[in-house]
């Protein structure tokens, strides 16, 4: 199949490279009115160069320019300008993206949805999708079809199973989130901090506290989320402070709700305080608002008495660029009553037009390599290769009695369910037009099976009558396949779920083909997990597969994976908890920690027992790990941040040790193999969380039969901290253990001595919540 679209593609790219812009222009530094200014200097620096033509604004039109629609300043040869665009996992539909009908633009690489990228534990592999995604954007954009500012990526850690939007991020885990965003930053912006140029601006989102879109009455656009300072810089920040301080990004925008009683598109001490002051974001580089989250501030966060007041608190926290219309409409009125000065607007386009001097925006085009890109740059055959590996990596293998791989001996394939046909679906949300959508079916007859297709039922459905059609045709086929889960009609944006069992009636369509006798296989789509115990503690379900929402090559993937084309290595990047975690503790509770009204959220604080836990995933061979010098004695804790402190501009990213870990194919496929490190312990206050993530790697292609490589799992001072009640981070003595794999498969014990050290001051929030 996949030889076949690049075929295809090949004969249509030979003579469409040159179409007409339509939506963009850029600035003409060669023509009055912009000749002689010293925006277009590129001897300059961005911020100097963005002050001499913010210089000539008045302040009507630095207010004007303040709204993502930008209308520009004509009189100074600058046009309009839409900040908003969007590329979660690729080129996506949005108001600063603009598909053709038909032809050159009418589509681009549609990857699997951020669950499943976070699946795989591969870094390098997002770090080359990030530079695919800023390759066909900057194409787009060359050609009048897209800004070169993306609002991507979505960074909020997982942390309860019900929120809708779970399907857009990576994962639960801070430190896995912090590894992914680290490495999406370089693909999308073209390095860290690059210079010249950018390949394109993008943007952390959304900051802070922000998993809730709709819940028991709840609404995102007015709930104030309670959060402990220790919770914040353990769970909500760390992601944040990864792609900010580390990764460079270019900007951040702040969430809908409250954070402690102050809106957070509002809050001086999350966008002044945190973000420019405590991680640097710089002054060639902005922040935005949710859409609407500025008017949300007056009404229903009702924080302020008037509309003037709430843009003027938008403006004075450091909100520069408003996604909306209220900034335009009211920042007059908050101009005239002083509450608002020409000096604050000023400084927010300055940010902005500085991050577009970064960008080539007012550069000649020939001296720009991303100026050159075209549509022979959009879906190439690389691109699409690497779609499918981003799938095929990020599926997981949950149970298997070794019915998978299917046996050659298996031809007739009863493909039953919802998903078995879905074409959009595969995408998820914030999604581009795809080239293509493979869909399960169409990859099961590709891969040679005769197929018969039955429906069966909806994901949310309690007809039973397409029941019939599915048992028989399960009567009559090799092996059976259910495809199903969940999918965006009950989990996306402003959607959150109220239980995480198995919508439907899919669950009684399941138990009627497992009675068939024949081989079993449930394959579960979606972002958010179900409850599965009923699949897993069932003989007659051989085996159960996640494929989340795996893109445009999604059927190709699963069915390379089903048949052995491509052995499993995944893992989940998110907790399975059985289904009565909803009655335990409410979505509008932040805490993390155990406690008499919550069970603890993610893996490191669950107290119960989950159907799956975070990073399992089975194989389809064997291995056998050892460490190649085991991590054991004693460390002293003043020593290593005297010596190691010196290797790093931060404490916590100082490295502790890298620790290399054997791993040996004693199986007889060749397979994938992802090593994750975890650490666990009696140190600092209680109470312990249960283990932390802190290392990881994905090993490649490992031969059968003893095939050997080594994993080398790098793991800095900061992984091995814990927060005191006000955030900041301490090294504490204490006995800890280094446990390789879920479960563990190798462990080793060491010590930390001498006196408990801090490595980092929190800042300190007015008024915040203590544990």
């Amino acid at each position: 199949m996949r030889a076949t679209w690049t075929s295809l593609l090949a004969t249509g790219l030979l003579a469409v490279e040159h179409v007409s812009a339509q939506a963009y222009s850029f600035p003409d530094c060669t023509a009055a009115p912009l000749l002689g200014n010293a925006v277009c200097d590129l001897t300059l620096d961005p911020i100097t160069r963005a002050r001499a033509i913010i210089d000539e604004f008045t302040v009507p039109e630095l207010i004007n320019n303040t709204v993502n629609t930008s209308p520009g300043v004509p009189r100074l040869g600058l046009p309009p300008y839409q900040w908003w665009s969007e590329a979660l996992h690729g080129v996506a539909n949005s108001p600063g993206v603009n598909f053709s009908t038909s032809g050159p633009f009418s589509y681009a690489t549609s990857f699997p949805q951020p669950i499943i990228m976070g699946a795989a534990f591969d870094d390098p592999l997002i770090v080359a999708i990030g530079t695919v995604v800023s390759t066909e954007a900057r194409a787009f954009n060359n050609y009048g079809r897209a800004g070169l500012d993306f609002w991507t990526p979505n960074i909020n850690p997982f942390k309860d199973p019900r929120w809708g939007r779970g399907q857009e991020t990576p994962g639960e885990d801070p430190y896995h989130l912090s590894q992914y965003v680290y490495s999406l930053i370089q693909g999308l912006q073209g390095g860290l901090d690059p210079e010249p140029y950018f390949r394109v601006a993008a943007t952390c989102k959304h900051f802070a506290g922000y998993d809730m879109e709709d819940w028991n009455g709840n609404v995102r656009y007015g709930f104030n989320a309670i959060i402990t300072e220790q919770d914040l810089s353990e769970y909500y920040f760390p992601s944040f402070q990864s792609c900010v301080r580390d990764a460079k990004v270019s900007s951040v925008m702040c969430s809908y709700n409250a954070v402690n009683g102050i809106p957070s598109c509002a809050s001086t001490y999350l966008l002044q305080n945190v973000v420019r002051e405590f991680w640097g974001l710089t002054e060639d580089r902005w922040i935005t608002s949710d859409c609407d989250a500025v008017d949300n501030i007056y009404t229903p966060h009702n924080y302020t008495a008037t509309l003037a007041e709430a843009v003027a608190d938008a403006m004075n926290a450091g909100t520069d660029i408003d996604c909306g219309t209220t900034y335009s409409e009211a920042l007059p009125d908050a101009y005239a009553q002083g509450l608002v000065s020409e000096t604050q607007l000023y400084n927010a386009l300055v940010r902005q037009y500085a991050s577009l001097v970064r960008l080539g925006y007012f550069d000649p085009a020939e001296i720009q390599p991303y100026r050159q890109l075209g549509w022979s740059a959009v879906n190439t055959p690389q691109a699409q290769i690497l779609a499918y590996t981003a799938a095929v990596e990020g599926i997981v293998l949950l149970k298997n009695d070794g019915t998978l791989p299917l046996t050659s001996s298996i031809k007739n394939i009863a493909l039953i369910g919802p998903w078995a046909n879905a074409t959009t679906s595969m995408q998820g949300n914030y999604q581009g037009i795809a080239p293509y959508l493979i869909s399960p079916l169409m990859a099961a007859q590709a891969a040679g099976y005769s197929v018969t297709y039955v429906f069966g039922t909806n994901i949310t459905s309690n007809d039973t009558s397409g029941f019939a059609a599915a048992v028989a045709a399960a009567n009559a086929a090799d092996a059976v396949i259910y495809a199903g889960g969940t999918d965006e009609t009950v989990e996306r944006e402003e959607v959150d779920r109220y239980n995480i069992t198995w919508p439907g009636n899919q669950l009684d369509l399941i138990a009627e083909l497992q009675q068939v006798g024949k081989p079993f296989v449930v394959v579960q789509f979606g972002g958010g997990q179900v409850d599965d115990t009923v699949l897993k503690g069932n003989a007659s379900v051989n085996a159960l597969v996640w494929a989340g929402y795996p893109g445009e090559s999604g059927g190709t993937a699963l069915f390379d994976i089903l048949s052995g084309k491509f052995a499993p290595a995944g893992r989940l990047p998110i907790t399975q908890y059985p289904a009565d975690y909803v009655n335990q503790v409410a979505m509008t509770d932040m805490t993390l920690r155990p406690s008499a009204t919550n069970p603890g959220r993610t893996y490191k604080w669950y107290s119960g027992t989950p159907i799956y836990e975070f990073g399992y995933g089975l194989h389809y061979t064997t291995f056998e790990l050892s460490w190649l010098v085991e991590p054991s004695g004693t460390y002293n804790i003043q020593t290593l941040v005297q010596q190691t402190g010196l290797l790093s501009p931060y404490l916590d990213h100082a490295p502790f040790g890298t620790f290399n870990v054997l791993v040996r194919n004693t199986g007889a496929v060749l397979s994938d193999y992802v090593t994750l490190l975890f650490v666990s312990g009696t140190y600092g206050s209680t109470p312990y969380p249960n283990k932390q993530l802190v290392s990881y790697t994905r090993l490649h292609a490992l031969p059968a039969s003893y095939g050997i490589s080594v994993a080398s799992l790098t793991v800095t001072l900061g992984s091995l901290a814990r927060a005191d009640s006000y955030g900041n981070m301490w090294l504490y003595p204490g006995n800890y253990t280094f446990t390789v794999d879920t479960p563990g498969l190798i462990s080793s014990e060491f010590e930390l001595t001498g006196i408990a050290t801090q490595i980092t001051t929190f800042p300190q929030e007015s008024g915040a919540p203590t544990r």
